[in-house]
């Protein structure tokens, strides 16, 4: 696969670095019945010899996060009790390791860690923000680990132990900028949170708009966990952009919609799109401060089709039925069940072999079917605009004609050229 090793060395070059920025020192795996050695020729820890297989699931699930990542850890515990009931994964039954990230960057390496080698799971399902994926990335490639991270991103990374799940920016924030040209939006006003995600797709959505005539009126960063959004807000009325691009996380989007509220500011005078606020974020945030506001994602509860009436009803069976559900958490959903696709094809727990098996593999997901890219172990997905109504329910207002391959580099847009090694 040269196209992967490419990318994968890429990333790898940078990992000792973030090791070194997170402050770990790495401990070796235990003498537990090992199912594979990794490329240095340590052996792994994760036990194959009974009839369970563990894996881990690390989420915040306390902190500013935690309005976010609670369900994510809901779906992935719902996923993994289905697998169960059906028998399994190569006839073993499933024992999730649940830690708490705490919406700490710091918090999710060490955790990491602790479900590789003491713990030793097979796979790890979780992270939310960009800042806890790349704390944790030279964790899982150092030792030779695998992450399935279910949240979109702002792309400009690959790694061999790592399998995205959820959007890169070809697949969500470059349609939301299609969509909105194609609305005639020609000035932008651009707020987010003071960390990796927002800051790096906004340089993506400058080079957008610049190849595209359409002008940026503003950047604001905030820290995450923010709640005071007078200035930015202010800032935002008196730039009278056509648009909002938000990338802001969190509980930070309730104080924003909040406050965009109480000065007066409506979908219809200034329409806000998010890539980070789903169904959970809406009740937070009170439906009738954010209705006829947009949103880019790849999945919504309203999505029609079988897979997605019985991922609905086996959510709200589980979990009340006031509880939506939404992007991320659909996302690790299906990433369970990519996972045990990937082994049962591969017949093997081992990281080489399931590496080795990636491409390909298929799951008929909520929402829609999806497929590994063995390359740069993203997925397929696709592409859909939403709008909030007063139901705290996204109803889908455009959607890509079918699955969109993933471009986590860019390399098919001209106007991208230079993003990555900048």
């Amino acid at each position: 696969m040269p196209v992967a090793t490419s990318k994968f060395a890429k990333r790898a070059v940078a990992a000792p670095a973030a090791l070194a920025a997170v402050g770990l020192v790495l401990s070796a795996c235990g003498s537990k019945a090992t199912d594979s050695t990794d490329a240095a020729g340590s052996a792994s820890c994760v036990d194959t010899s009974g009839d369970t297989i563990k894996v881990g699931s690390l989420n915040s699930l306390s902190g500013t996060m935690a309005i976010s990542e609670v369900t994510v850890r809901d779906s992935i515990a719902l996923a993994v009790e289905e697998i169960n009931a059906n028998g399994g994964v190569l006839g073993k039954q499933i024992r999730i390791v649940a830690e708490d990230g705490a919406s700490e960057p710091t918090v999710f390496a060490e955790k990491a860690e602790k479900l590789i080698s003491s713990d030793c799971v097979a796979a790890v399902f979780g992270g939310w923000t960009s800042s806890s994926r790349k704390a944790m990335l030279p964790v899982f490639e150092d030792n030779n680990a695998l992450l399935y991270y279910p949240v979109q991103y702002e792309g400009l990374e690959s790694s061999p132990n790592i399998f995205y799940t959820g959007a890169t920016t070809n697949q969500q924030i470059v349609p939301a900028l299609d969509y909105l040209k194609e609305k005639g939006v020609k000035s932008l006003y651009l707020v987010g949170s003071d960390y990796v995600f927002p800051q790096t797709a906004n340089r993506i959505i400058r080079a957008y708009a610049e190849a595209n005539g359409i002008e940026i009126k503003g950047e604001d960063y905030t820290p995450l966990g923010s709640t005071d959004f007078s200035t930015i807000v202010n800032k935002v009325r008196t730039a009278d952009a056509d648009a909002v691009f938000n990338t802001l996380n969190g509980d930070s989007n309730v104080a924003f919609f909040r406050e965009y509220s109480n000065v007066g500011l409506t979908a219809a005078d200034m329409p806000v799109i998010s890539v980070s606020i789903a169904e959970e974020e809406v009740v937070g945030i009170g439906a009738q401060n954010i209705t006829g506001q947009l949103t880019a994602w790849n999945y919504y509860q309203t999505v029609d089709g079988p897979e997605n009436t019985a991922f609905v009803d086996a959510y709200k069976a589980k979990y009340g039925a006031n509880k939506p559900t939404s992007d991320p958490m659909e996302a690790a959903y299906a990433s369970v069940y990519l996972w045990k696709n990937t082994v049962e094809k591969a017949d093997s727990f081992a990281v080489a072999d399931v590496q080795a098996a990636a491409d390909g593999v298929s799951f008929d997901a909520p929402e829609g079917t999806v497929t590994i890219d063995g390359d740069n172990h993203h997925i397929t997905k696709t592409a859909r605009i939403g709008e909030i109504r007063g139901d705290g329910l996204i109803y889908t207002v455009w959607v890509s004609n079918g699955a969109i391959e993933p471009d986590p580099y860019l390399e098919s847009y001209d106007w991208a050229a230079g993003l990555s090694g900048s």
